[in-house]
């Protein structure tokens, strides 16, 4: 167990590190263009790989550390998708965009809901 919660710190650690890159890591490596955001599917009102993002690394959060310190984790992960978007409007070639913002919190959002309905379904 404590080599997995390792894990979500550094899948944290990773996710600052891409947040705060000045440009887009992927597109530097697929592209060889750091001005390119590879896009996993289409965007419509949120940002889908913000939201994926989340989603994700909500969902394991929320699996970790939902029972001990749930009010922790939700205004931790809340917080650094705010915070990390807001950081790109001071990071050099960033943009902080109301899209990308949205995908965030509602990926940590639904994340919450489908944990919130496992444990929920769990106990009955």
């Amino acid at each position: 167990m404590k080599l997995i919660k390792i894990l979500f710190f550094l899948l944290n650690l990773i996710l600052i590190i891409f947040y705060i890159y000045p440009g887009s890591i992927f597109g530097c490596i697929f592209y060889k263009d750091c001005s390119i955001q590879p896009q996993l599917t289409k965007d419509y009102f949120i940002s889908s790989n913000h939201f994926y993002t989340f989603l994700v690394i909500s969902l394991y959060g929320f699996t970790l550390f939902y029972k001990n310190y749930k009010n922790f984790i939700i205004f931790y992960l809340l917080s650094l998708s705010v915070i990390l978007e807001i950081s790109h409007l001071i990071i050099p070639y960033r943009s902080f965009q109301f899209s990308d913002i949205f995908g965030n919190i509602i990926g940590v959002i639904i994340s919450f809901v489908i944990i919130k309905f496992i444990f929920t379904w769990r106990q009955k």
